[in-house]
């Protein structure tokens, strides 16, 4: 065994005896209540029981923070322990957006590097190479991914396995998804793409805004509807998985998957105030509640009281809003004082992020003056691409909140394209046992 599979694997041994959320044994959270058996990651089935997937093979793998076990054991160490075990090489990882580490902030480039821990190469798969080149798989067999998705189409990390997918098909090299959980369940909601007109990093194919399948479910969708080659792909499913169960209801710590999702009330917001993106309101992004807090420096106290009130007067379930403001350190408005509102969630379960994201904007538009799409006089006509645009992945919804069509009524018309997505996506869910899938 290698020095450093010898580090790797007192790193496990390590975090074997750490308690994360307290009680359970060797470390292991204790099963809440409801659930029987402690839900056990991909990553966890394939080192016990499915090693062979990866035998005498060098293996490259795409991960970033969010590949842990659930006694917060990065994927990276728990599969270099595992070589000998396994007769397999770790030979190369990849980095999404944020990089493999995750410290870099949305949007920014990533550099390919060498990891000092590990000495092995880092290939960015997020800046001018989104898809795994030939030369990038030359050292790997077979390419693993392991990071946790954040259940809204217009989160990258899909997009990157989409794109190593194609790559991976392309070269012939075997593709395993290790499976985790999606922060939202199984619900579903939002429009679906538009596809090819509206394809972008941010939604590259035809799936809705909240899209209830986990990376794994995915997986099996892109291989069969929409990759021109489908890859040899393999999913390493989760085992004790409730589909419908939401974040609050797991049994493991967070690890934030990205630096403006630090807790879990922030990805179960997420996919609706995401869309405060798209107008010149800070989203929160340089507070310390990005997502549960939007306001500018041309809302002032009386506004901020009264966009409370009245997004509170609309009745949306599972929250309430209160007049907040706070000074940005990064993104929007840096460094200016902004009167706003803060999200606080009062019910998981009962709340709908894409139905109160829409009212969040719609209240913007009709109380403040000054608040605009981003792109401002470049974002005016039909034929205009917005960011809105790009989000939605549709131009109706930017068109019907300029036309003053109430949210509930723009929710109302893509129910049919769900309908069709739902029945679409139906051979492809791998957790049939849970009590069934809803809409918000």
């Amino acid at each position: 065994m290698s020095a450093l599979a010898v580090a790797a694997a007192t790193a496990v041994g390590v975090a074997g005896v750490i308690a994360p959320m307290g009680g359970g044994p060797g470390g292991r959270p204790e099963t809440p209540p409801g659930h029987d058996r402690p839900l056990q990651l991909g990553v966890e089935v394939l080192l016990a029981d499915e090693l062979d997937l990866l035998a005498g093979q060098r293996v490259g793998l795409i991960t970033n923070p969010t590949g842990t076990t659930s006694d917060l054991t990065h994927t990276i160490d728990a599969l270099i322990a595992g070589e000998a075990e396994g007769d397999y090489e770790v030979t190369a990882l990849y980095g999404p957006e944020h990089g493999v580490r995750g410290g870099v902030p949305a949007g920014a480039y990533v550099e390919s590097y060498v990891d000092e821990r590990t000495g092995l190469p880092v290939y960015s798969l997020y800046g001018p190479t989104r898809k795994p080149t030939a030369e990038m798989l030359e050292g790997v067999d077979v390419l693993v991914f392991d990071i946790q998705d954040i259940g809204a189409r217009f989160y990258t990390y899909i997009w990157t396995m989409y794109y190593a997918m194609e790559a991976a098909a392309e070269q012939g090299k075997p593709f395993v998804v290790l499976d985790r959980p999606n922060p939202l369940g199984d619900r579903i909601d939002g429009p679906v793409l538009e596809y090819p007109e509206l394809s972008s990093f941010v939604g590259l194919r035809e799936i809705p805004l909240q899209h209830g399948l986990t990376v794994g479910e995915l997986a099996g969708l892109f291989n069969s509807e929409f990759l021109a080659a489908p890859a040899d792909l393999h999913v390493v499913t989760m085992r004790n998985y409730d589909a419908a169960s939401i974040v609050a209801d797991w049994d493991l710590p967070w690890v934030l998957p990205s630096p403006n999702i630090p807790t879990r009330e922030t990805a179960l917001v997420y996919p609706g105030t995401g869309l405060i993106e798209s107008i010149n309101v800070s989203e929160g992004r340089g507070t310390t509640t990005p997502f549960l807090w939007f306001g500018a420096p041309y809302i002032d106290e009386t506004e901020s009281y009264a966009l409370a009130a009245e997004l509170n007067s609309r009745g949306l379930p599972g929250v309430t809003f209160r007049p907040m403001s706070a000074t940005p350190t990064s993104s929007k408005h840096t460094g200016a004082f902004s009167g706003g509102v803060q999200i606080h969630l009062t019910d998981a379960a009962g709340y709908e992020p894409i139905r109160t994201g829409l009212h969040v904007l719609d209240v913007l538009f009709d109380q403040i003056d000054e608040v605009d799409w981003r792109e401002g006089a470049n974002c005016r006509t039909a034929e205009d691409t917005c960011w809105i645009d790009q989000l939605t992945g549709t131009r109706d919804v930017r068109a019907q909140l300029e036309a003053g069509v109430a949210p509930d009524e723009i929710i109302a018309g893509w129910q049919a394209d769900l309908a069709a997505f739902d029945a679409l996506a139906e051979p492809y869910r791998l957790y049939p046992d849970g009590p069934g899938r809803g809409r918000p």
